[in-house]
């Protein structure tokens, strides 16, 4: 089921990934920096691999992914809810900010609570599930004021290189109940 959807905040767009928006989207992602990837574990591929798993993702029913454009019409990240399984009524989530200058401003938290709601709304979800390094504690802050639980922690499990040594991986997720009681506060 391919979902089309549109947000707008301040200037700002969140909506559904279109097949027109792989170059925009390469060159954003190409332009991530290197805290950005310590982050998110990210890792540099080739714009053949990029545009190849954009353009599947695009019309991938399984899957929601939606950009993050500027009121110039710049993409400076996403927000992807993944992994969808229709019967057990779950999926993953995931976002990125990957423009530096867009940090800190609002708009992670914003793209993180219109990605829950369409995930619990439109989608008809029971379960939104995610994981966060610990490293990262601005991302989980922003997980939590979403509604998001940590569940547990998979400890020294992501390698950070030789400098760093390993982190722990935290998984959170939010329910549907906990979803709704957030709508009624």
């Amino acid at each position: 089921m391919r979902v089309e959807t549109t947000w707008e905040r301040g200037g700002y767009v969140l909506r559904s990934s279109r097949a027109e928006d792989v170059d925009a989207y390469w060159e954003a992602l190409d332009a991530l920096d290197p805290g950005g990837m310590r982050l998110t574990g990210s890792v540099p591929h080739a714009r053949e691999e990029v545009v190849s798993f954009f353009l599947r993702c695009v019309d991938d029913s399984n899957r929601c992914d939606l950009l993050i454009i500027s009121p110039d019409g710049r993409v400076l990240g996403e927000s992807v809810i993944n992994e969808i399984d229709w019967v057990a009524r779950s999926a993953n989530f995931r976002i990125c900010l990957f423009d530096v200058a867009c940090r800190n401003h609002g708009l992670g938290s914003w793209a993180t609570c219109a990605a829950r709601d369409l995930a619990f709304g439109r989608l008809g979800l029971h379960r939104l599930s995610l994981d966060v390094f610990s490293i990262n504690p601005r991302a989980r802050r922003v997980y939590e004021k979403a509604g998001f639980v940590e569940e547990g922690v998979a400890r020294d499990a992501v390698w950070l290189g030789s400098e760093e040594g390993y982190c722990d991986d935290v998984f959170m997720a939010i329910l549907e109940d906990e979803w709704r009681a957030l709508a009624c506060a």
